[in-house]
């Protein structure tokens, strides 16, 4: 598979990712620091997103059902030369369904998603996937 995406930008203003039909704004100055996302939450945006596109999929596959998801997560970055050390997530799941196994999916999550593999290459990844009754 191959993928192509393009972003633009103007001197002195933030910029703009343009993907399929979406545009996703991004701060690259400080006017907007608090209210766009930077770079490197825009990274943890795609492992985020990548976990829940495997949610998605892995439901269809081990056949189970849920309402809705719920994902947390944090890094740390390093300074010298900056980058990503240490990432973490929290995944809730809720369901009332008594088939989904938790183990089973989180291995498939980290075997099979491409944006997690990716980063695991270059720093840690930890997390929990729990599960919490529909009401």
């Amino acid at each position: 598979m191959n993928y192509h995406i393009k972003a633009s930008s103007l001197p002195n203003e933030d910029a703009i990712i343009h993907i399929k039909e979406s545009d996703i704004d991004f701060g690259t100055t400080s006017k907007k620091a608090d209210v766009l996302p930077n770079p490197a939450e825009l990274f943890l945006g795609s492992f985020a997103a990548c976990m829940l596109k495997n949610v998605e999929r892995f439901s269809a596959m081990m056949k189970f059902n849920y309402s809705k998801t719920a994902l947390n997560v944090s890094a740390t970055r390093l300074e010298n030369p900056p980058r990503m050390e240490n990432i973490s997530y929290d995944l809730t799941i809720y369901t009332n369904d008594e088939k989904l196994n938790v183990g089973l999916l989180k291995k498939n999550i980290e075997k099979f998603g491409t944006i997690y593999n990716t980063i695991k290459l270059s720093c840690s990844i930890s997390g929990t996937i729990k599960t919490q009754n529909d009401v």
